[in-house]
């Protein structure tokens, strides 16, 4: 069915060992609180590489003949593939070549090239990568290393699923990001082996859910804006939706909004930094509170390359949406003093101002009532609203804006 089995990951487990990080699986309490669900993270995003792609590219290469490895290797990859593939072709002295879309983050890039593979960026797309590293491949007589359709890929990642189930065998769900199915497959197919109750949910963005559509049956229809673009694949590998088809209990969509909500509570919460792509699961557990609760679920953090500015927006945006980041317009006479009396209630209120910008031009109702727009600093919506009310009460003039 799979061409993949319980034996080949644990021969996969043995043959990584001592080159990739055996990572934590830890449980924490404020998640699982707020899932209500017994939430076990394992933190992926602790490899040397930052991203769980290491176990499938060391595994894979650790099976070329010397001959293959003479020839030099490629691969096409958004990023983390392609560190994966970089970083253990230079350990183990062979050539690799990686072909990106032109569109990845600058930091996969740079963190690919760093390691002394010849980085080629070709394509708007994964898709169009792949053909170009296709040609390659055929041209330089390279050994093409896919990134999830292949089962020396899918046994390496499915060593997360050893050790998980090794450090918390009460584990009865895991919920695991889908790209092109390397991670999801690999992974069901140990732990349905070691633990046949389990259930293993996969979870893509609702912009890139080629799985979802492939297992209903329909046409392949994704494209869009995501953060997570390690998941933003076209279209997922036969042979990983073979064992999905077979292992995996459902396919969960994510918004791009539950996505972000998950990579700035990774941050508060667990101090640690995950990609869009890698806070997938966790996006499912927030979104899906109902199918998990009560229950024991292990969530891989597959990979933690994210943009720095990406990563700013998302933790500002997070700010707006919970109410902890406000602007307010405030309608003022034009009098001497008037700005640095509202200031100062803001102040009292306990506001932090952070931004101000007073409008005498455009948008005022008078000349005489020019308009301020305060971007303020509060604890959360309700502390927003008690300052708006503070205001008010004093007669100052104050609007909101969304």
């Amino acid at each position: 069915m799979s061409g993949v089995t319980l034996e080949d990951v644990r021969a996969a487990a043995a043959r990584i060992a001592g080159s990739v990080e055996r990572t934590p699986l830890l449980e924490s309490r404020t998640l699982s609180r707020l899932t209500g669900a017994r939430v076990f993270l394992k933190f992926e995003n602790l490899q040397f590489t930052a991203s769980f792609k290491e176990r499938g590219a060391l595994n894979k290469l650790l099976t070329l003949s010397e001959a293959e490895r003479a020839r030099g290797v490629i691969a096409m990859s958004a990023g983390n593939h392609a560190q994966g593939v970089a970083y253990h072709a230079a350990r183990l002295g062979v050539r690799a070549v990686i072909v990106m879309p032109r569109g990845t983050p600058n930091t996969k890039v740079k963190n690919t090239a760093v390691h002394g593979a010849e980085v080629v960026l070709e394509g708007d797309t994964l898709a169009e990568a792949a053909r170009c590293a296709a040609e390659r491949a055929a041209r330089d007589e390279l050994v093409f290393i896919h990134p999830y359709d292949d089962p020396a890929v899918i046994s390496g990642q499915g060593t997360i699923a050893l050790e998980m189930l090794a450090d918390a065998p009460q584990l009865d769900a895991l919920v695991v990001p889908i790209g092109g199915g390397g991670l999801v497959s690999g992974i069901a197919t140990a732990a349905k082996a070691l633990k046949p109750a389990i259930e293993i949910y996969g979870v893509e963005s609702k912009t890139y859910c080629a799985m979802y559509q492939r297992l209903k049956g329909q046409p392949v229809e994704v494209g869009g804006d995501t953060i997570a673009e390690g998941i933003a694949v076209r279209d997922v590998g036969e042979l990983p939706l073979a064992i999905v088809r077979a292992l995996v209990k459902e396919v969960l969509l994510v918004e791009e909004a539950a996505i972000e909500q998950a990579v700035v509570a990774l941050i508060e919460i667990e101090k640690t930094v995950a990609e869009g792509a890698g806070a997938a699961g966790l996006a499912a557990l927030l979104a899906y509170p109902e199918r998990f609760a009560g229950r024991t679920v292990g969530v891989p953090l597959s990979g933690g390359n994210i943009d720095t500015r990406v990563l700013a927006a998302v933790l500002m945006r997070g700010l707006v949406r919970d109410g902890r980041l406000a602007r307010l317009r405030v309608s003022m006479p034009d009098v001497s003093g008037s700005l640095a009396r509202v200031a100062q209630m803001l102040g009292e209120a306990g506001g932090n101002i952070v931004e101000v910008q007073h409008q005498r031009l455009f948008g005022t109702a008078s000349v005489r009532t020019p308009e301020v727009e305060f971007l303020i600093e509060t604890r959360d919506r309700a502390h927003t609203e008690a300052i708006i009310g503070a205001l008010a009460a004093r007669g100052v003039r104050v609007t909101l804006l969304q």
